[in-house]
């Protein structure tokens, strides 16, 4: 936090009174509170639901996989890269309409989590795009107090 230094300054009334010297208000700096318990909660089902989303614009070919780095691990990111590209080279070679929707306008319906260990959590999330919807399972696990995919599942 900066250090603040109080600031005198005279005020005139409009009547002629004295001045009323006037001290901006003090700063504090609250403690620092670890997370609690449904705050991981709400915290790792945010993360849960972006990851999925951002995932699923990757396999529908509208967002860059190089955006979800820094939460997959080198693996699951590797995976989701290859699917990806099975996805592209599918839509290159055939005319299906059906296939040409695919992962298409996808949204994240719902999404759920349990703890099965300290910092170890799994979640689940229902994914409805243009065709069908479809499940999702994630593996999240605290390293270095950064949350990180560790085990990413579309079914």
């Amino acid at each position: 936090m900066y250090a603040v230094t109080p600031i005198r300054s005279a005020t005139v009334n409009p009547g002629g009174a004295a001045a009323v010297p006037q001290v901006p208000p003090r700063t504090t700096t609250a403690p620092v509170v670890p997370l609690r318990a449904t705050d991981e909660a709400s915290e790792i089902l945010a993360i849960t639901r972006s990851t999925v989303q951002a995932a699923m614009e990757v396999l529908a070919g509208i967002r860059p996989i190089h955006q979800l780095a820094r939460r997959l691990d080198p693996r699951c990111l590797a995976v989701l890269q290859h699917r990806a590209a099975l996805i592209r080279r599918e839509q290159s070679r055939s005319a299906s309409p059906s296939l040409a929707r695919l992962h298409k306008n996808s949204i994240v319906r719902s999404v759920r989590a349990c703890e099965v260990a300290p910092g170890i959590y799994e979640a689940s999330a229902v994914v409805v795009d243009d065709i069908r919807a479809r499940a999702v399972a994630v593996r999240l696990e605290r390293s270095k107090q950064v949350w990180r995919v560790t085990e990413f599942m579309v079914g």
